[in-house]
């Protein structure tokens, strides 16, 4: 009987891990792009300041 390939098992568990934060920051940039309009800055952003 083979004997079970633990690093690789590990490896794909990291590429699905990094595969579901990469799509998570994807909606998360979609998001705050469909809430903003060009031009204005998005929420975290300070607008400059005009002193």
């Amino acid at each position: 009987m083979a004997k079970p390939n633990y690093s690789f098992e590990k490896r794909q568990r990291e590429i699905a891990k990094k595969k579901k934060q990469d799509e998570k920051l994807a909606k998360k940039q979609a998001s705050k792009d469909v809430g903003n309009p060009p031009g204005t800055p998005a929420p975290d952003e300070t607008p400059p300041r005009s002193s």
